[in-house]
Order: structure tokens, then sequence, then C-alpha cells
């Protein structure tokens, strides 16, 4: 599994100009689910999500994680994460698990980040979602798992 980080002030997800998905200071991770992952590359990938230290500390320092701060949690499918740019000028999505299994696993993943973390909001799974967020930094990164 693959998800892009990116510390917020605040996001909100949006489907048919509904909103259905919000939070305020805390982290929006776009997820996609690859060929062959399951329940440990998932359940890797949400302990990275919420111990990953990209948060301020008192010094000004990235030493805090999501939990630390008590942020707040925007899961986002995108299945677009696990394109293959490698060659071309038009990305192949074999990498990418198919639809029925990938939202197995972004379930799974949701399932318990709400058991895990008090805050935690998402878009809809396969939908055409816009996104809006204030990037607070700006501070990305890539992880997988």
């Amino acid at each position: 599994m693959i998800a892009l980080l990116q510390r917020v002030t605040r996001a909100h997800v949006e489907v048919a100009e509904q909103t259905v998905g919000a939070i305020g200071p805390g982290m929006l991770a776009l997820c996609a689910v690859e060929r062959g992952d399951g329940a440990a590359q998932a359940d890797r990938l949400l302990e990275r999500i919420l111990n990953y230290r990209m948060f301020a500390d008192a010094a000004g320092k990235m030493n805090l994680n999501l939990r630390q701060i008590e942020g707040g949690l925007l899961l986002v499918s995108q299945f677009t994460l696990a394109a293959d740019t490698t060659s071309g000028n038009r990305p192949s999505f074999t990498k990418a698990a198919a639809p029925d299994e990938g939202r197995r696993w972004f379930d799974h993943l949701l399932a318990n980040a709400r058991c895990a973390h008090p805050n935690v909001a998402t878009g809809v799974f396969g939908a055409d979602m816009q996104i809006h967020l204030i990037n607070d930094g700006p501070v990305s990164f890539w992880l997988k798992a």
C-alpha cells in the first residue's frame, strides 16, 4: 500500500458538491492499494501513518506524530498513486489492485484507523471527489508499506 501524507491546517472532501469528510489541523492521507496487498500491508501503513513524526514540537523540529498533536486524519482512496510512470507519457495502472480488492483493503485500513484514532474522516471509495486542503508548510511525504 502507498500513502501520500500531507500536513494540513484543514481539509475536506466533497462528492457531488456535498462535504462528506472534513478535519481541522492534522493529516490528509491519500492511499492506494497495489496488487498483492493485504492485511499486513494495510496494518503496517496505518502504524506508519499514525506514528509518522511530521508535526513540530516546541523547538520547531518535526518530532511529533498525529496522536501526540491529537490531530484529524482524512483518509482518501486514490488508486492513481499506484501508477507506473517509468515510461512513456501515459500512466499504466497494472500495479493497482482491482476495484474490489482496493475497496476491501482500504475499508480495512479505515476501520482500523477509526478504532485506533478518535478523529478520522474519509471520502467515498471510487467516487469523483474534490479535495480541498491547506497544506501546512508545505509538508508532504510518500510512504510505502
